[in-house]
């Protein structure tokens, strides 16, 4: 990867610690249930810091956006710049390609989540909340993420892709692996890394296995559908498939989990709005758009410059590298109002308001986003419906040590009907 060019220098030595302190505290694992406050810091310093890794870190919303959607950018190098020496491990996926291999892989599986579909899937989805409160109103306190964030997914993309229920278990062991192994490698321990490497081949090859069943005898599923259209032609080769399914399994339920989580979360410290959705639970939709917002799961991806380009007062030559800090763009006081503050309102279609980018902007704009909407909704709705109280048990939930995807470990509450 080439070098970027000369960033805007800090005007003294101090202020250039200042930065450096700030990017190591950003993915520092002690400040993961926090991260916040060094956002804001490095936001006001200037909207671009080049790190000691090479990639420059873009803070504003302008900025990160610019880099989502511009032509200028692409998302074609994610694995090289974040996971050097590791390419061959992973399988192509449509997240990590550029027009028209994304076009064509994202097509293919747009289908499966159409509008339609989504609605489709509604009762089954209401079929499996109303399980998991029973048992959470019955255990009266429990973990909110092993009780409901993680099961409500998981079936969902399983059954939607057609991963059998006996198996889910080991999906869910894989995905957890997998997703801390999106972090850059830099900042993962070595047991972290020996995990990922173990449980990419053994994932790959259950996915083979289910492939081969899927081709021998078809059900309506998702797998079986891409298994036939491999068959129809070189649209899509295994390779494309095994990594489509990963990306589909990995990404449909991990942001989803900690979207339960960190939302709960911040109805429960809100008290006032968590009341007022009590009272107007039409707000529930903008309410999910808060959460992502205020504190959205994916905290970061990277881009790199197609052609020579500025952005935040840099030059990028072609192949340069910047990583979009979107949980700190989202509270960029540039794009939102009192952006520190959780308002439920604040999406509610009364005022001018910019999009969050926990989904990402432009044509890679996140392809479950309405699935995880949908599900998220029901579970709201339905905890509106059947519990009275909420409460929290821990002062300070822990969190796992994701920074890509950044979620509660734990999630202690106790539910009264």
């Amino acid at each position: 990867m080439s070098q970027a060019g000369a960033p805007a220098q800090p005007t003294t030595a101090d202020e250039l610690s200042t930065e450096l302190r700030l990017m190591l505290q950003i993915f520092d694992p002690a400040n993961r249930h926090d991260p916040f406050p060094y956002y804001r810091r490095l936001r006001e310093l200037g909207p671009a810091h080049r790190s000691p890794l090479g990639l420059t870190l873009l803070t504003r919303y302008d900025e990160v956006a610019t880099a989502l959607t511009g032509a200028d950018w692409g998302h074609d190098q994610e694995v090289e710049q974040l996971h050097s020496g590791q390419e061959e491990a992973f399988p192509p996926v449509f997240m990590w390609m550029e027009p028209p291999d994304h076009t064509r892989l994202r097509g293919l599986v747009s289908k499966a989540f159409t509008p339609r579909r989504i609605m489709a899937m509604r009762p089954r989805v209401e079929q499996i909340v109303a399980g998991l409160l029973d048992t959470a109103l019955a255990a009266g306190e429990f973990d909110a993420i092993t009780g409901l964030a993680y099961p409500l997914p998981l079936t969902v993309i399983c059954e939607i892709l057609g991963v059998p229920a006996c198996d889910h278990d080991r999906v869910q062991d894989w995905s957890q692996v997998l997703s801390r192994g999106l972090d850059p490698d830099h900042l993962l321990p070595q047991r972290d890394k020996d995990a990922r490497a173990a449980a990419t081949p053994a994932f790959l090859d259950y996915l083979r296995d289910l492939i081969a069943e899927r081709r021998a005898a078809p059900t309506d599923d998702l797998i079986s559908a891409l298994a036939a259209v491999e068959e129809q032609g070189d649209r899509l080769t295994e390779e494309e498939m095994l990594g489509t399914i990963v990306f589909l399994i990995v990404a449909g339920h991990e942001t989803t989990v900690n979207l339960i989580g960190n939302g709960l979360l911040a109805l429960v410290r809100h008290p006032d709005q968590l009341a007022l959705l009590r009272a107007r639970p039409e707000l529930v939709r903008p309410a999910i758009e808060e959460m992502l917002r205020y504190d959205g799961p994916p905290h970061l991806n990277t881009r790199s410059a197609r052609v020579r380009t500025t952005l935040g007062g840099q030059t990028f030559e072609p192949g340069d590298g910047v990583v979009t800090l979107l949980a700190c763009a989202n509270r960029d006081p540039r794009a939102f109002d009192d952006p520190e503050v959780f308002d439920i309102t604040r999406f509610d279609g009364h005022a001018p308001v910019s999009r969050h980018l926990a989904f990402s902007l432009g044509h890679h704009y996140c392809l479950g986003a309405p699935l995880a909407t949908m599900e998220m909704e029901v579970l709201l709705q339905a905890v509106l419906a059947r519990v009275g109280s909420i409460e929290l048990l821990q002062d300070e939930p822990p969190y796992r040590p994701n920074v890509l995807i950044r979620g509660l470990a734990e999630l202690r509450l106790r539910f009264r009907g």
